[in-house]
Order: C-alpha cells, then sequence, then structure tokens
C-alpha cells in the first residue's frame, strides 16, 4: 500500500479559529455529561418545550408523501398564508410574491450578509451567530453599546452615532425582539427612533421577529410599520410553533428591496434549491391559524411569562442586575453588582462564571461573552425552557393564575434548575 498524504491543510483564514455554536456546545456538553450520570438542569439551549400544535402535525402527516422540489422563493400557498398572518396579526400589507422560504432563518440570515455588501451592526449583546455568520463571510462588524436599565438593547443615540463616522458606508442593522439572548422588547416610540435614524443613513434592517408570537402582551409590532421600505422581516415556525427541528424560516420584503430578494433567490438556487416540502405544506395550516393555535399561543406566553418573573426576581435577590424579560423565554442576568464575592473564588470572567456554575451546581448556562459582551463581565444567558411544555400546557387550560405553585407542580424541572442556581449563588456570598 502506498503511503498515505492527504491534502494539506489550507483552511479558509475567516473559518480558522472559529467554535461550534455555543448554544449547540453546551446542549452536546450537557448531554454527554447526563450520559456519564450527572444530574444537569439544561439551561443552555434555546429550544421551545412546547409540542407542536397538533393540526399543524396532522398537516405534515398528510403531506408527507410530497416529495417534489418546490419553487426556491417557496410554495405560493404557503407565502399566501405569511402574507395573510401578518396583515391579521399586524395589519401588514406584502405580496406573497416578496417572500423567500428557506430551511430556517438562520440560513437565510447567512445568505443575506453573503448577497448584501455592508458591515453588520448589533447591539452588545446579541444572539450567539450574527457576529460568526459576518466573520465566516468576511464582512466588517460593529458592536452597539447598551445599557441594562433600557433592557440592553439598540439605543437610537449610539446608533446614530455609528452611522455617523461615515454616513454613506452600506450597513445591516438586525433588531431582534423579542430578544435572545435578554427577553427584551422595544416600545412603539423607541422602533420610531430607530427607523428615523435607518432612513436618514438608507440602512438596511433585518427585523428578526422569530420570537414575535411570544411577546407576552400578544402585541408585537414590527418596525417595518415604520421604516417599511428598508426592512425585512425575518420568522418562522421553530420557537412560536415549537417546531426547532423542522427548520423552516421565512424572509418578507418590501418591494423597494426586490433586487436583494432576487440576489438571494439566486444563491438559494445554488444551494438549498429549496425547502423541504411537506414541512412547506404542514406551515401553511400553521400560519393560517385557527382557534386552537390561539389557544396555544396564549397559553404558551402565559407560562412563559409568569416562569420569566419568578427567574429575574429570584436572581435580583441573588445579587443580579436584569430587567424583567418581556417576551421569549431567555435572561441575561448580570453578576457585576456583586463581583467581589465571585472575584474571592478566582471567578473574574463569563466563561469562569458558566463553567464553576456547571461543574459545582450542574447548571448549564452559556457565558456573557459567546453574545458580544466583555469576556470580564460576569454575565450569562439562560432559556428557562427546561419543563415538560405539553404538560404545562394542559395544566394552563384549566388555570386562571400561573403562579409559584403552578411553577413547581408543572414546570418543576425548571423551578429546580432556578433552586440549584440561587443556592450556588448564595453560597458565594
Amino acid at each position: 500500500m502506498p503511503e498515505k498524504t492527504p491534502p494539506a491543510v489550507h483552511l479558509n483564514m475567516n473559518v480558522r479559529g472559529l467554535k461550534p455554536s455555543a448554544t449547540l456546545a453546551v446542549n452536546e456538553r450537557s448531554n454527554a455529561l447526563r450520559e456519564a450520570g450527572r444530574a444537569v438542569h439544561k439551561l443552555g439551549l434555546g429550544q421551545s418545550p412546547f409540542p407542536v400544535p397538533e393540526e399543524v402535525v396532522q398537516s405534515l402527516r398528510d403531506h408527507a408523501a410530497e416529495k417534489d422540489y418546490l419553487a426556491v422563493k417557496g410554495l405560493p400557498a404557503l407565502r399566501q398564508a405569511l402574507c395573510s398572518y401578518l396583515e391579521r396579526t399586524q395589519g401588514l400589507s406584502f405580496d406573497p410574491a416578496n417572500i423567500l422560504i428557506g430551511p430556517g432563518s438562520k440560513e437565510l440570515m447567512f445568505i443575506l450578509q453573503l448577497a448584501y455588501y455592508g458591515e453588520l451592526i448589533i447591539p452588545s449583546p446579541s444572539w450567539v451567530s450574527y457576529a460568526p455568520q459576518a466573520r465566516i463571510i468576511g464582512r466588517q462588524l460593529s458592536w452597539l453599546p447598551t445599557r441594562i436599565e433600557t433592557g440592553l438593547g439598540v439605543e437610537p443615540d449610539s446608533f446614530a452615532a455609528a452611522c455617523e463616522e461615515d454616513p454613506d458606508r452600506p450597513r445591516l442593522l438586525i433588531l431582534n425582539y423579542p430578544g435572545n439572548p435578554t427577553g427584551m422588547c422595544y416600545s412603539d416610540s423607541q422602533l420610531q427612533e430607530i427607523a428615523d435614524i435607518a432612513r436618514k443613513y438608507r440602512v438596511l434592517l433585518l427585523s428578526d421577529e422569530i420570537y414575535g408570537g411570544l411577546r407576552f402582551d400578544g402585541q408585537h409590532k414590527s418596525i417595518a410599520s415604520y421604516y417599511p421600505e428598508g426592512t425585512i422581516i425575518s420568522t418562522g415556525l421553530s420557537k412560536w410553533c415549537g417546531a426547532g427541528g423542522w427548520r423552516l424560516g421565512a424572509f418578507v420584503f418590501p418591494p423597494e428591496l426586490q433586487w436583494l430578494l432576487d440576489g438571494m433567490a439566486v444563491v438559494s438556487s445554488e444551494t438549498f434549491t429549496s425547502t423541504s416540502a411537506p414541512i412547506q405544506y404542514a406551515a401553511v395550516k400553521a400560519f393560517e391559524g385557527s382557534p386552537a393555535i390561539d389557544r396555544y399561543l396564549d397559553d404558551s406566553r402565559r407560562v412563559l411569562q409568569a416562569l420569566g418573573y419568578e427567574y429575574a426576581r429570584r436572581l435580583r435577590d441573588c445579587g443580579a442586575a436584569l430587567a424583567d424579560p418581556q417576551g421569549a423565554f431567555y435572561l441575561f442576568p448580570n453578576f457585576e453588582p456583586v463581583r467581589e464575592h465571585f472575584v474571592e473564588r478566582g471567578i473574574e470572567t463569563s466563561a469562569q462564571l458558566c463553567e464553576a456554575m456547571l461543574e459545582e451546581a450542574g447548571v448549564a448556562t452559556l457565558p456573557g461573552g459567546d453574545f458580544g459582551r466583555p469576556s470580564n463581565e460576569l454575565s450569562l444567558r439562560l432559556a428557562y425552557v427546561n419543563f415538560d411544555g405539553e404538560k404545562a400546557l394542559a395544566a394552563a387550560k384549566d388555570a386562571d393564575d400561573i403562579n409559584t405553585d403552578f411553577l413547581r407542580e408543572h414546570c418543576s424541572p425548571a423551578m429546580d434548575a432556578l433552586d440549584a442556581m440561587c443556592d450556588w449563588l448564595a453560597a458565594t456570598k
């Protein structure tokens, strides 16, 4: 046998040094620890705990035999259902021809950064994959400073200052709300201010509204209402419909951005070709909605709001700085106010904080540094989804008040995780 001589290592420089997605990595590590016999509370991966609504599952069963390649932009009936959904829920009017369906909104975001030549602007903290995607493609990245007092979201003053440095530079701002990793939302006045600045500097906006259906008050409003000509709405099934593994996302474009939609469609045709046919057919049912789906969403929001408030209250009692969440299922506590208690134990970075919490308390979370915060800031992100969502929804139907007793009985793994975290934090004092 000849000596093996594999190709030399010539990994793309934009990929060298990149780590796997932090959320997926912590989930895999948590599973490995469990298989090794360790008790682990999984608060790392942000996956909806609720089952896919039964009528949507039934639609998938009914269309399981659909095997043809569909149009690159997506099934016409699905694009129409999305238009109807946005009209029904937000009063927004779109043309089905201006919608692009993809295998998850994450893939569409990557293709957007590839097709649009501009600097990426995101707030610190932001979801873990925005920045790595920019690096892979070779785009310039700017982080916007944020404040806990205003929910760690985009602030008009810092956004305007970033644009004023070079007014003519093409820019893409990603606005994610309800937010991952913070659970924050924007008020109407905040959206208007951000939209005014974006229009002034002709900034392209991607409004990542994947959690829009999980805003606790049920009153999600897109910034597309204020900056329609420059906003792309990103949505999908993964969060509000509990179908993360189905991998279906959608971008909704205004007619002014037809050139960008066309460019992305060309790239899509050369990469994923089209999104899974059975899942697209099932998604029609999801976006068409029904009284049962409305009830599903209402009860999901009630459970998540109660859990989010309980987590926030108790973590503040432990010394963390954070606001109550307004949607989704995340919190981003900052323990800088009690930093001295951690430093005495040799914990001086967010990575050390999360590692110690996992090893000593069995609670898996993610370091704030993975979300664009300074590595020496004692912050972390947690996802309070560690419970049986089907059980909780069944109980919520008959519950007038979702209180602490309800959470103890029907969301016990999530409450056990909170107890373990708070007990560990108390021991640091």
